[in-house]
């Protein structure tokens, strides 16, 4: 079973220090949510990754602030960085018997036509319990992102079938963030339960997980009211 927990904003200026803060704080959430996914732990609760690279083998990543500042200014040497592109950090944690954790992001970038995200892909047992929820959550309130999800294939494939959808625009999985800006152009009729998160901004309940059908008629009805309107082009914000 895969599943991703997705949040997307547009331009905002950060430095690798600060987003070195905000990667060691949704590392920490993954350890505290999902302890069945990260046996490989050198002590504690930190775990060691696996950093991607563009080019060359894998390596080790302590979960430390330290480590991944060093990540950041390392992708900032690469070539091809751009202040325009932002830093890009992508990690794979692959421990227990049918689990994997994938995370990749980009974020301090100055593009006007390209959102900053951060998305992470869990694979899970069957069995197992995912808090979907506490998950979208946590991206929230570390990223600070303009809308996000929880979703798989499945819904993406009928929100592109059935709804219209395309791609880097803004969608809707069964549970959705929507930031301050979006939350206030929610409809009155909606039937999704509302959860107000700190910092501002709103935690959807839109459907159980695998009820594609109530998941695509929430994204029709929340895209016809505006809230999932894109970003202006060229964006000039990270949130509406």
């Amino acid at each position: 079973m895969r599943r991703v927990v997705r949040g997307f904003w547009g331009p905002r200026v950060e430095s690798a220090e600060a987003l070195a803060r905000r990667w060691k704080l949704t590392l920490d959430q993954l350890t505290g949510l999902l302890p069945a996914g990260g046996s490989g732990s050198v002590a504690g609760d930190v775990r060691t990754w696996r950093q991607i690279h563009s080019s060359g083998p894998a390596t080790d990543l302590l979960q430390d602030e330290e480590s991944l500042l060093d990540a950041l200014h390392a992708a900032q040497e690469a070539d091809g960085w751009s202040a325009r592109i932002g830093y890009g950090v992508q990690l794979v944690l692959a421990a227990e018997p049918d689990w994997k954790i994938e995370v990749s992001g980009t974020g301090g970038g100055t593009s006007e036509f390209l959102l900053q995200s951060v998305v992470i892909g869990i694979r899970s047992p069957d069995s197992a319990e995912i808090p979907d929820a506490e998950l979208l959550a946590a991206v929230a309130e570390v990223w600070e992102p303009d809308f996000g999800d929880v979703t798989d294939d499945d819904v993406l494939d009928a929100l592109e079938d059935d709804g219209g959808f395309a791609v880097g625009e803004p969608s809707i999985g069964w549970i959705g963030y929507l930031s301050p800006g979006r939350a206030a152009l929610l409809p009155d009729g909606m039937a999704a339960a509302r959860k107000e998160l700190r910092g501002g901004g709103v935690l959807l309940d839109v459907a159980p997980r695998g009820d594609v059908k109530n998941v695509l008629r929430a994204y029709l009805q929340l895209r016809d009211a505006g809230v999932l309107q894109p970003l202006p082009s060229p964006m000039e914000r990270a949130a509406l």
